[in-house]
């Protein structure tokens, strides 16, 4: 489709990263504003009972957190998976993700009220002696203070140390263009993507999975995992195509990445079905008490309804709608679809956070809608910053030219074929 094709000559004013930046800054300032003010306020507005504003604003702002974690975590993933498969056609778009991984070291800042909150939230943490109760004696050390608050700061200096080597050789090599910067990249993502797995497991564990210490789930850090990846391509797609549009990518980005960006969003939402399911059915047919009592819970009131719907919104509709081959090209299709994602990744957050809190069923509060809004607008602000302070795309990638379809036994033969053309 035209709107895919890239210009042959695109106006300099329009490739300007910082002018980008600068134009959209504008933007998420005022909603982290917002947001912050409706996250305190709507906090205030829904104690009652018992509860404390702690508490309350504990859950909404844990649930908001782990929804862009997801995304910080999905771009460093896609970052390592670039560089254990030299891949070619993710170069243009390589930058978007290292930027989205280099977010780590904010949100271990961002993440500082749910350590202050962390008694109020978790309540392993009000249970007193621990030995008091067998399935928290038998997480020991692991669900302690001391090793869940020193796991919790370790994992995050893990994600900033990857993040921010990968993307320091990055932009090393668009001013000298050395292979070893390739090959130092090749290295990190070699052991680091044993060390993200772990780490995302882990993160998930203590963080959500935590938050009903009884409950035994093998699979949950791939769950996790899968939904975390399944969005960030969302917003991977979505953020390609402003840039594109706006000028920084115009020149690099073509069908390819739009296509394979959209393929990768396909696999995933198959993908993150296979382990829900999969999950789902061995708690069912085990029939555990230690298991099952997490899913009788989310079927109590409206969460049956967040559970039907992340069945047929996480799963059916985007897998039907991606199922054509050229709806990966068809904005009509992709751009309400992204949205959508976003909105099945914040329910099935929701899913995992809100049920031992409102029990009843499903509440959308404004403490929610501000905690989310805050996050969104302080985290897009620093994207927006750092991805203004270098080039919009490695510029000096041995697969640059590749990615844009430019081979050098093209040029071989071209070369070759003039030679014999003389002759």
């Amino acid at each position: 489709m035209d709107s895919h094709s890239a210009p042959a000559h695109a106006p300099a004013h329009l490739l300007d990263p910082a002018g980008f930046a600068a134009k959209w800054t504008k933007k998420t300032v005022p909603l982290a504003v917002v947001g912050a003010v409706l996250a305190l306020a709507g906090s205030f507005l829904s104690v009652k009972g018992g509860d404390s504003f702690g508490k309350q604003f504990g859950f909404s702002y844990l649930q908001s957190f782990m929804f862009f974690l997801s995304l910080c975590l999905g771009g460093l993933f896609l970052t390592i998976v670039h560089h254990l498969f030299d891949a070619n056609w993710s170069v243009p778009v390589r930058r978007v993700n290292e930027n989205l991984a280099c977010l780590a070291p904010y949100l271990g800042v961002l993440f500082i009220p749910i350590l202050v909150l962390a008694p109020s939230i978790y309540p392993w943490m009000q249970i007193h002696p621990p030995s008091s109760d067998p399935a928290l004696l038998a997480k020991d050390p692991l669900f302690t203070p001391g090793g869940w608050y020193g796991i919790s700061i370790a994992l995050f200096l893990l994600w900033t140390f990857l993040s921010f080597q990968l993307r320091r050789n990055s932009v090393a090599q668009d001013a000298d263009g050395a292979a070893s910067h390739t090959r130092k990249m090749r290295f990190y993502a070699a052991w680091g993507v044993v060390a993200f797995g772990f780490s995302l497991t882990m993160g998930a564990i203590l963080w959500m999975k935590g938050l009903e210490h009884q409950w035994f789930s093998t699979m949950y850090g791939v769950y996790y995992f899968a939904g975390s990846v399944w969005t960030t391509l969302a917003t991977l797609y979505l953020l390609t195509l402003v840039l594109k549009r706006s000028g920084p990518l115009a020149q690099v980005v073509g069908r390819k990445q739009f296509h394979d960006i959209g393929t990768l969003f396909f696999a995933f939402t198959v993908f993150y079905a296979y382990i829900h399911f999969s999950q789902y059915f061995i708690i069912w047919n085990g029939g555990m008490p230690e298991e099952t009592f997490y899913y009788v819970q989310r079927e109590q009131g409206s969460w049956w309804g967040i559970g039907m719907l992340i069945v047929f919104g996480h799963f059916v509709i985007p897998f039907l709608s991606l199922l054509r081959i050229d709806a990966k090209l068809t904005l009509p299709v992709m751009i309400p679809i992204c949205f959508w994602a976003w909105l099945m990744h914040f329910c099935d957050m929701s899913f995992n956070v809100m049920p031992i809190h409102r029990p009843a069923g499903f509440q959308l509060t404004i403490g929610d809608i501000g905690c989310w809004l805050f996050l969104a607008g302080v985290l897009s602000t620093l994207w927006l910053k750092s991805y203004a302070k270098n080039a919009a795309y490695p510029v000096k990638d041995p697969r640059l030219g590749e990615a844009m379809g430019v081979h050098f036994y093209d040029a071989v033969e071209t070369s070759g074929g003039a030679a014999k053309a003389s002759k």
